[in-house]
């Protein structure tokens, strides 16, 4: 991941990719995981993203990995929150009632850290990391969560039309990374409106992981 790439993102407040409003899949699809109240739900590369609102206001508890101190301190002050900080070697953890942020490499997140989770929400994480991270990232990911399911978003377009991210995910390259420790199924599949970045068509997918 191209850490350069993503500060100078916050830092240039050049963040298109965030939403103003929580996304739609995830109140649309959120329930398919089944989670109990006060399930804690971990979304991996979280950015500032309203969902963590919404499920705070779901009463589940929530974990978030960011790299950008930034988005994790306009995160919490939008949530009307003033965290505790403190250091747990290479990343930073910011903390307020039910919320968990862990700010750094997300490479150097492990289990004891991160602490029990239910449940992950990825919406942001995979689509955002190059080939060249994504077996790392998923494995990693399996590795802290202990293989929780997961509700994941994806996109699938023509790679050579359009530079990510995000980054196209085929279904079969999910299948590689996923299928063995996994049920994957597929829960929705549409066209991005207009076309992704309004440049190339796209589909946007909506994946249920639940572990074998």
């Amino acid at each position: 991941m191209d850490e350069q790439f993503w500060h100078k993102k916050w830092e240039s407040k050049d963040i298109a990719f965030h939403a103003a409003t929580p996304n739609p899949l995830l109140l649309s699809y959120f329930d398919q995981l089944g989670l109990a109240n006060n399930a804690r739900v971990f979304l991996p590369l979280c950015g500032k993203t309203l969902d963590i609102g919404w499920l705070l206001k779901q009463g589940y508890r929530v974990a978030g990995a960011e790299l950008s101190t930034i988005a994790a301190e306009e995160l919490f002050s939008e949530l009307g929150l003033t965290p505790m900080r403190s250091e747990l070697g290479a990343v930073q953890r910011y903390q307020a009632h039910h919320l968990d942020i862990f700010v750094g490499d997300i490479f150097a997140l492990t289990s004891e850290l991160l602490g029990p989770v239910d449940a992950i929400y990825d919406r942001a994480a995979l689509v955002a990391l190059p080939d060249t991270l994504r077996a790392a990232y998923t494995t990693l990911l399996k590795a802290i969560t202990h293989t929780a399911p997961q509700l994941l978003i994806n996109y699938d377009y023509d790679q050579t039309a359009q530079a990510g991210p995000p980054f196209s995910i085929s279904d079969a390259e999910l299948a590689s990374h996923y299928q063995a420790a996994y049920h994957v199924q597929l829960l929705s599949s549409n066209a991005v409106a207009g076309g992704l970045k309004g440049k190339c068509p796209a589909l946007e997918k909506v994946w249920l992981l639940l572990p074998r």
